[in-house]
């Protein structure tokens, strides 16, 4: 909800495609702080970290709340904001991740990661239509009314999370060496594990050429390529939204027979097919199949990607691996940035083709440079189960 109304607050008050990719951009502007909020999960635990991040959610969308029940909100503003929050929530999703981890028998991982996706996937369809809803029938201040409550909602429940007994979800054991050196033992682990350092590589690349005209750009896609308006914007997120729940569900129920290397390759060629898509002169109608089809392979190839990196992964390091990993989050402000800068003079449909281009070419090389471990049935990082 948050997203899409601050985005397209930002695009039609300010008027400005740039504006709205640097708001788009400052969300993730924290990424590189992923990797320390790793390390602090895998010292403090991970259920305590995330849920202090998720009390700063609510105290910064208050901040928003105020702002509008004051008349003094403006872009200006709003960027603020997203930077500040830009700073923390990147390394949720990691942290969620290895949070689930921790919480459940390697034999039920893979299960679980989609259960866990389904409920994000099931709040974007929800929270894109209810968000539109709000602010047309009741304005922002509604809207952000229900977005605190819900953010603290969150934190009760994050509290709450995790059997009792797993101390990476409750509490983490004394710790004699620095956390800066478990930061670079993390580091270290990623980079000398072939199939970690190319599940990284999926992950950075996708978030270049991918996930700008899947999530960042999508206020102005709805505006200025199929005119439509806010209540419009929601049905193309909800319909990206829905295929993704549908793929989570797919991994929840059949995933363990998929084999996760292979499947990220796949799904994620698949991912850039459904957007090159959207150069083509369509309807606002066959745009939201196209982003529907589009969410259900990313959810495979996200997940799949997931699931090597845990079981890739010793267990001491899941945090670190998981915060390491949101790293490649960077490219995505790059590729918002980038289009920004790159839609006057390419127009929309030339962006797409390009950028479909490169991640296409690049999901091949990556395929080729790990090939030995990422191809092959037999290799460790295509085992079922």
């Amino acid at each position: 909800m948050e997203t899409l109304i601050l985005g397209w607050y930002v695009l039609v008050e300010s008027g400005s495609v740039l504006q709205l990719t640097i708001f788009g951009a400052l969300m993730y502007v924290g990424t590189l702080l992923s990797p320390v909020l790793g390390t602090l999960g895998d010292r403090l635990g991970l259920r305590r970290v995330l849920a202090g991040m998720r009390m700063s959610y609510a105290l910064l969308a208050c901040v928003i709340l105020l702002l509008a029940a004051t008349d003094q909100l403006s872009p200006t503003g709003v960027l603020v904001v997203a930077f500040l929050v830009g700073l923390i929530k990147p390394s949720d999703i990691g942290l969620r991740t290895a949070l689930v981890s921790a919480a459940v028998p390697p034999s039920q991982l893979v299960a679980a990661m989609g259960i866990s996706r389904t409920t994000g996937d099931s709040a974007r369809i929800g929270g894109a239509l209810a968000g539109a809803g709000f602010m047309v029938s009741l304005g922002m201040l509604s809207a952000y009314g229900v977005i605190v409550t819900l953010y603290l909602v969150g934190v009760v429940l994050t509290l709450r999370s995790g059997p009792a007994g797993v101390k990476t979800a409750a509490a983490a054991p004394a710790r004699t060496s620095s956390p800066w050196r478990e930061l670079v033992e993390g580091l270290q682990h990623v980079w000398h594990t072939p199939a970690l350092r190319a599940a990284m590589a999926v992950a950075a690349l996708v978030n270049l050429c991918a996930f700008p005209l899947s999530g960042g750009l999508m206020p102005y896609i709805a505006r200025d390529v199929f005119g439509l308006d806010q209540k419009g914007l929601g049905w193309l997120v909800a319909s990206y939204a829905s295929g993704a729940l549908l793929g989570s569900l797919v991994m929840s129920s059949r995933g363990a027979a998929l084999r996760p290397a292979r499947t990220m390759l796949a799904s994620c060629a698949a991912w850039y097919l459904c957007l090159l898509g959207l150069a083509l002169p369509i309807t606002a109608s066959s745009a939201m199949a196209l982003y529907l089809a589009a969410g259900f392979c990313q959810s495979l190839s996200m997940l799949a990607l997931a699931v090597l990196l845990m079981r890739g992964s010793d267990e001491r390091f899941r945090g670190r691996v998981m915060g390491v990993r949101m790293l490649a989050i960077y490219t995505l402000p790059l590729g918002l940035l980038s289009a920004g800068a790159l839609i006057p003079v390419l127009g929309f449909r030339g962006l797409v083709m390009g950028y479909v281009g490169l991640g296409l070419a690049m999901v091949v090389a990556i395929a080729l440079t790990w090939r030995s471990v990422l191809l092959p049935r037999n290799a460790p990082a295509n085992a079922t189960g």
